[in-house]
């Protein structure tokens, strides 16, 4: 097996006297399609975030491509929560750039084009030119079926579309771990399949992707991982088969039996 492309341990995130993560471990490797699985206030977008750095740790190393993200500063809070480390503005900024981020609400600039949104990045971020970042911007706006709407503004597009367009601004910058956190769950129900098509698309070139999602059905044909999280944990781990058809741990069941009830 190769080396992880991310290697997380003993990852804790506290907000508060409120402990979300607790002394999370996990390796992504490299063509990893992982699904977090949990039910709201479990801490599944808080571990993207923490991935991604838009949240700061408390607690614990974040590895990716081998190299530590920090240095270390000492014990966390009182000396409970395992090691904290010191980030640099420039490590972050980095970092970013290799872990793009899809969000729930988009995100999109409203005052820009579709394929000013996407050349954004590229052009304030990486520094470059604007005739280039454009043609690497309508590459991946083609590669979500949204190069059509290359000049038209957010407003005027449904919300599937828009997300395409965040999927978009995303591949842009070439990240090495694509993060989606929840991507369907601010869409109509008509439009779900569009975007759950561009990351299955994604999925089969191989990238590495981890994936909050409430969408079983496309977790258990896309993921060659599911991760439950419960209580800031690991709960039950393990293939779609596994997890999402025969788990073995009670408070999986009760979440799976939810979203089963009421199935024909």
């Amino acid at each position: 097996m190769s080396d992880p492309i991310v290697r997380i341990r003993g990852l804790h995130k506290s907000f508060g006297e409120h402990r979300v993560l607790d002394g999370i471990d996990l390796d992504v490797q490299p063509g990893d399609r992982i699904a977090v699985l949990g039910s709201s206030g479990s801490g599944k977008s808080t571990l993207l975030r923490c991935l991604n750095f838009m949240e700061m740790p408390t607690a614990g190393r974040i590895e990716l491509k081998g190299k530590p993200i920090g240095r270390p500063a000492g014990k966390g809070a009182g000396g409970a929560d395992g090691e904290r480390m010191r980030y640099s503005p420039g490590e972050l900024a980095a970092v970013r750039q290799q872990v793009g981020m899809v969000f729930q609400q988009f995100n999109l600039f409203p005052h820009m084009t579709v394929a000013g949104n996407v050349m954004e990045g590229l052009t304030t971020v990486l520094g470059v030119p604007r005739a280039q970042a454009r043609e690497r911007a309508m590459a991946q706006l083609d590669k979500v079926g949204m190069a059509h709407k290359a000049d038209a503004y957010p407003a005027r597009l449904s919300g599937g579309q828009q997300q395409r367009v965040a999927i978009a601004r995303a591949l842009a910058m070439e990240p090495e771990v694509l993060l989606f956190d929840e991507p369907t769950s601010s869409l109509d129900p008509e439009l779900v399949g569009e975007v759950l098509n561009v990351i299955k698309d994604l999925a089969q070139e191989g990238r590495t992707m981890l994936l909050v999602t409430h969408e079983l059905g496309f977790a258990y044909h896309y993921a060659n991982k599911v991760l439950f999280l419960a209580d800031g944990k690991f709960y039950e781990t393990g293939t779609p088969e596994q997890v999402l058809k025969h788990p073995t741990r009670e408070r999986t069941q009760r979440f799976l039996e939810r979203f089963t009830a009421f199935s024909l």
